[in-house]
């Protein structure tokens, strides 16, 4: 009998070291960013693509590789353009010495945890609210508003 040939298995492609690659982890993140806008919870989004909530997880940790069917069916789910999970990539950059690999991974993915503002319940509030205007030209004024409150706030 022939000896077998060592085949590599395909499966989620890892980085040296272990941790999860930077495009799986800014794709993760871009799921639970608009899951989370949108109020649904895990278990929900899972029911609608026919997941598991911990599948779910798995994906928004980016500690499991989304195939492009998949992503196909989140976009529609989450109403959103597939091109929207790659928004804002970030070339990759080479670890900071003593990093874990999946913080390196975020922070090069432009995420900072619970500090980054997006994440903070009070944000995701406002932007539910928002959206509840139904009125286009209020909604326009609301937004000018903040912005002008936001730019007086800010030194010159």
């Amino acid at each position: 009998m022939a000896p077998r040939s060592k085949v590599r298995r395909a499966g989620p492609r890892r980085r040296r070291g272990g941790g999860s690659h930077p495009i799986d982890v800014h794709v993760g993140a871009r799921i639970r960013l608009r899951r989370t806008l949108l109020g649904l919870s895990q278990e929900r989004l899972g029911e609608l693509i026919g997941l598991t909530f911990q599948q779910v997880q798995k994906y928004e940790r980016g500690s499991n590789r989304v195939g492009a069917s998949r992503l196909f069916d989140l976009s529609r789910v989450l109403d959103v353009p597939m091109s929207f999970f790659f928004e804002d990539v970030q070339e990759e950059a080479p670890a900071k010495p003593g990093k874990r690999p999946k913080a390196a991974a975020e922070e090069r993915a432009g995420y900072d945890g619970a500090k980054a503002p997006i994440a903070k319940r009070e944000t995701l509030e406002l932007v539910r609210a928002y959206y509840r205007i139904d009125d286009g030209s209020v909604r326009q004024r609301v937004f000018d508003l903040i912005k002008t409150m936001g730019a007086a706030g800010t030194p010159a």
